[in-house]
């Protein structure tokens, strides 16, 4: 079993192995990461976290729990330009450092393993977190409270007062979501760093975890594109025609798909 069928093996689970899923997405890229010993260290983690942890009852730890995970130096990743290395799971373990998304995931495993309720939260822009049925938001990094006029304001900043909050931006995401923004993540940080291959990695994963979006398909062309793969960029422009809307959008691929050399015809 290769790196990417264990991933997608992890999520059949019962029950599903949310990290450890992760960890082989970081195992695709380097072959000297071993999940299993990864584990072993979150298990340790857990533990030490466990008895530092206040005596309250379970749906009322999630805040300590991410407060002490920022004191053990667990921190969202300010480098500039982000490396890659800030969307892997193994090397947030290394370096306590990463991306909202990343510490989520570790701050959910050790939920897990500690009973605490929690889950995650697709707002654009920035990962959360939240208790079920809480009246706020947590942010992954270090664990502040966000209520709806917080959250209007970290959409502003990420997008532009312009852009509303919605229903749409709080619904929890699943398993899948959650692994298919990491390779999206990624997908960027390995373009932004010229790393075409591996980034043709993270654009396939995405497409193996979930419905993709126009966006998907058309950034997996761009990097065909780069790697002189006329054909297989095709494909994705014509797949990224039949999911967009946008008429503007439309249009540029229809003018970049005309200057490809023609695609394969099947005879009837």
């Amino acid at each position: 079993m290769n790196p990417r069928q264990a991933c997608l093996a992890c999520l059949e689970r019962t029950p599903l192995a949310l990290f450890e899923a992760g960890l082989w997405i970081a195992a695709e890229h380097d072959e000297k990461v071993q999940p299993s010993q990864v584990m072993n260290a979150v298990l340790a983690l857990q533990h030490e976290v466990s008895n530092s942890l206040p005596m309250l009852p379970l749906a009322e730890l999630a805040q300590p729990l991410l407060r002490k995970l920022c004191a053990l130096g667990f921190q969202e990743d300010e480098y500039h330009p982000l490396r890659p290395q800030a969307g892997m799971l193994d090397q947030l373990l290394l370096r306590r450092r990463g991306q909202p998304l990343t510490l989520a995931l570790l701050t959910l495993e050790l939920a897990r393993g500690l009973s605490i309720p929690l889950e995650g939260v697709n707002f654009p822009g920035h990962f959360l977190l939240r208790v079920p049925g809480a009246d706020h938001l947590l942010d992954p990094c270090g664990g502040r409270r966000l209520y709806p006029a917080d959250c209007r304001e970290l959409l502003g900043r990420q997008f532009g007062p312009q852009v509303p909050l919605s229903a749409e931006h709080l619904q929890v995401a699943s398993a899948r979501q959650m692994l298919q923004r990491l390779s999206r993540n990624l997908r960027q940080l390995h373009a932004t760093h010229d790393n075409d291959l591996a980034a043709l990695k993270d654009a396939e994963r995405v497409l193996d975890l979930g419905p993709p979006l126009a966006s998907d398909y058309l950034a997996r062309a761009t990097l065909y594109q780069h790697l002189d793969c006329p054909h297989a960029e095709r494909f994705d422009l014509e797949h990224a025609l039949l999911l967009t809307d946008d008429p503007i959008q439309r249009l540029r691929l229809t003018e970049r798909l005309a200057q490809l050399p023609p695609g394969k015809r099947s005879v009837h």
